[in-house]
């Protein structure tokens, strides 16, 4: 069956059309898009999203319209899922509406934890029987982080709010940022690791798995890709020390250092530094079991199958 799943995130509007094999669960991909859409511009700070964050993000979901029905994929079959930054948005249903008069269907503010299982079911299908369990997946977003620790089924998990935009907006405004800024996002992220350490046992991780954008692009730059190719940072094992170090470099840079990085998006150039920030932070906590495994499959494919299996009763 053909399904379309929509992540609308703090930082980037994506879209996967994918058909599904309803015996195996197996997806293939039809479209994969992203779009730097910056929805959760300020929301950290005002409570509610900014006109021109809302026009931006409407603009994608057009764009996503057009391509599902350019792909025959009936409203039934799409699924909406909208996180942190709306989550926070006390004006949400201006973008709500705005998806259901677009797509015709009702989109989900979904929990954090919510988009955590997302995220895991996502992540962890490839790697069943591969790699050592239970599999910490942490998804590390614009406005919020989410941990999911399980094997076949999530056992626990938490969303808290630290994230690329967020720490950037709150924290991060020199280029590139003070030793001060950088200590005051470190306190927030290690808070925000104290609570989750208090919900998921961390020390029972068998392989740490990272999902998102934030984190492959710290991956391409461990890896020193000439560009972006998610072939190569898909199902990447790297050290922690090495991804560690690459944090350390990407923090350091400046904005146009950073801008000139082949493999980096345009749209994450200015908060890559706080993602940089948050990934080291995680890595030196979690004990270390092996490599740290990066994946490409995350809550988007989630979200897919999740649709599939509605379709499917």
């Amino acid at each position: 069956m053909r399904v379309a799943a929509v992540d609308c995130g703090t930082n980037s509007l994506r879209l996967l059309v994918a058909d599904v094999d309803p015996r195996t669960g197996t997806l293939t991909d039809v479209v994969r898009t992203m779009r730097v859409v910056r929805l959760g511009q300020g929301v950290d700070a005002t409570g509610a999203f900014a006109p021109e964050a809302l026009a931006r993000t409407l603009a994608a979901v057009d764009e996503a319209a057009a391509a599902c029905r350019a792909h025959g994929v009936a409203p039934a079959a799409v699924r909406f899922v909208a996180t942190s930054a709306t989550r926070d948005a006390a004006n949400r249903e201006e973008l709500t509406a705005g998806v259901r008069e677009r797509l015709g269907v009702d989109p989900e503010v979904v929990s954090g934890e919510e988009e955590a299982r997302l995220s895991f079911t996502g992540a962890t299908r490839e790697l069943l029987g591969a790699r050592p369990a239970p599999f910490l997946v942490v998804d590390l977003g614009g406005g919020s982080t989410e941990f999911v620790l399980g094997t076949g089924d999530v056992e626990a998990a938490l969303s808290v709010d630290v994230g690329s935009v967020r720490l950037t907006e709150r924290h991060l405004r020199s280029d590139p940022p003070t030793a001060a800024e950088v200590a005051a996002a470190e306190a927030d992220v290690d808070r925000a690791l104290d609570e989750v350490a208090r919900h998921v046992p961390l020390e029972r991780t068998g392989t740490l798995v990272g999902v998102a954008g934030t984190i492959t692009t710290l991956t391409a730059a461990a890896l020193d890709l000439p560009a972006y190719e998610a072939g190569s940072t898909h199902g990447a094992a790297l050290p922690a020390e090495r991804l560690r170090a690459a944090c350390d470099a990407m923090l350091a840079r400046t904005r146009p250092e950073r801008a000139a990085l082949p493999y980096l998006h345009p749209g994450r150039v200015d908060v890559i530094g706080a993602g940089a920030l948050v990934w080291r932070r995680v890595l030196a906590r979690v004990p270390g079991r092996g490599d740290v495994v990066t994946s490409e499959h995350d809550v988007l494919d989630g979200v897919a199958l999740s649709a599939a299996a509605r379709l499917g009763g």
